[in-house]
């Protein structure tokens, strides 16, 4: 006879304070995407203000993927030496205020820089707020927590467009950047309200061992790393920015091999395989940011859609992507990481076709494509952080993870460029079905076949349990 007593449905297996922690780093992405998507929404009214071609108007999207490497490494070494809890307070301040700033833009050059302090937030909120999460709940149900969180972004972006609808064409919009000061309010609640991750609590706090800031702060290093890291900021606003000239490829190598230098502070003999994730994120960043980012201006310009219907659309595409982040994270823990995150990108092939070849008299079939569209590209990508806090120990999570994650997101940064670009010669429809398709395979390969895992040195594969 089982005497062993019935499983707990998983919603009961996580307690009181674990949820309460999820609610506040949820609220804390919510907001980080509403400040982020703003940018994309009102390209046209920021090119017809500034003078900007379409090329131009796409790097101040790309503006703030230039500094999130920086905010990564530089904030998640902040979580992992005074915790995940401060971290994420000080991520939320930095992209609230980055993003009221835009606000007051006089200027191409302006707004390029604030959309930068943007940037260095949000790559703070997504390390630290998904290590702060994944750190609270129960291991088995880690995949959840990931996913669950990540569906707070796509969220924040309709009610961004739900404010676009309702703000910039009565009042400009100046307005809606200036209403994202609001997350201020929600970090000093943050502050006074929540608990410290548990796995952080017990493994690093009070501990004598060194975390990433002990690598990164050693005297050795400083000088280096304070050239490496202007380096590397100067490079990326030439590249960024369009003014790198003949000489980008040398300023790409020169990025390049300062993103290494980092990888071998902060990981170790392990950096082969943290540049392995960079490459698999920047991928995913590639087949996905065409279309986040550009959705906007395609809805507008080649389907002809007014305020409202841009609105509807995007909200439709943002329900989606929130969806497929929770099932991923429930398939997730049910199937496996990796073979999950496979199966979705596969599956997003179907609608990608489809959803780039109607007209603008199928209003309703758009919405519907572009909701299975990104429930099954950017909706999967939910499961990012578990897969990528897998490989590091808790002492390095959360830098190694903002770092890793966000130099991988320059592929975000170069998606718009790269859509622009290829726009202008078979138009932004085919261009961003292309993109998609094409870099969703590769992805799906270095998933598939855990090509970081398999850079991982024998002796170090201890942490890389992704199945």
């Amino acid at each position: 006879m089982n005497s062993s007593s019935p499983r707990l449905p998983w919603y009961r297996q996580v307690g009181p304070g674990q949820w309460k922690a999820f609610s506040a780093a949820w609220l804390g992405y919510l907001l980080d995407g509403f400040d982020f998507v703003i940018i994309t929404l009102v390209l046209t009214e920021i090119r017809a203000e500034f003078h900007l071609s379409l090329a131009s108007a796409a790097t101040l999207v790309s503006a703030a993927f230039v500094s999130r490497w920086f905010g990564g490494l530089a904030l998640g070494a902040f979580g992992d030496r005074f915790g995940r809890r401060p971290a994420m307070i000080l991520s939320i301040v930095c992209y609230a205020v980055g993003t009221a700033l835009c606000g007051f833009a006089w200027g191409y050059w302006a707004l390029f820089a604030f959309r930068a302090v943007v940037g260095i937030g949000m790559a703070g909120e997504y390390g630290s707020s998904s290590t702060y999460v994944m750190e609270s709940w129960p291991k088995s149900l880690r995949n959840r927590a990931s996913g669950f969180l990540l569906s707070a972004y796509p969220i924040g972006g309709i009610l961004a467009a739900r404010a676009y609808d309702l703000i910039v064409p009565d009042f400009g919009w100046r307005w809606l950047f200036w209403i994202g000061i609001l997350p201020v309010l929600i970090a000093l609640w943050l502050r006074k309200s929540l608990p410290e991750a548990k796995d952080w609590t017990e493994q690093v706090a009070g501990s004598e061992e060194g975390t990433s800031a002990t690598a990164l702060l050693d005297r050795r290093w400083t000088v280096a790393n304070v050239v490496i890291a202007i380096v590397v900021a100067v490079n990326l606003v030439l590249i960024f920015s369009g003014n790198a000239g003949s000489l980008y490829p040398l300023y790409i190598v020169l990025c390049v091999l300062g993103f290494v230098a980092f990888a071998v502070q902060v990981s170790g003999k392990s950096w082969p395989m943290a540049v392995g994730l960079m490459v698999t994120v920047f991928c995913a960043f590639l087949y996905s940011w065409p279309i986040q980012s550009l959705l906007p201006t395609y809805l507008k310009t080649d389907l002809h859609y007014d305020a409202g219907q841009v609105a509807n659309a995007l909200t439709w595409a943002g329900l989606g992507y929130a969806a497929g982040s929770c099932l991923a994270g429930v398939l997730g823990d049910r199937f496996g990481t990796r073979r999950t995150y496979v199966g979705g990108l596969v599956l997003s092939l179907v609608f990608v076709f489809p959803a780039f070849a109607l007209g603008s008299g199928s209003i309703v079939l758009v919405w519907v494509l572009l909701f299975a569209l990104q429930g099954t590209s950017s909706g999967i990508s939910g499961l990012l952080p578990k897969y990528i806090g897998d490989h590091f120990p808790v002492r390095l999570r959360a830098a190694s993870l903002g770092f890793t994650y966000n130099v991988g997101a320059l592929g975000g940064a170069v998606a718009p460029l790269a859509g622009a670009q290829v726009a202008a010669r078979i138009g932004l429809g085919p261009a961003l079905l292309w993109l998609a398709v094409g870099l969703t395979v590769v992805t799906a390969l270095l998933v598939g076949f855990n090509v970081p895992g398999r850079l991982t040195p024998r002796g170090e594969r201890k942490e890389t349990t992704v199945v």
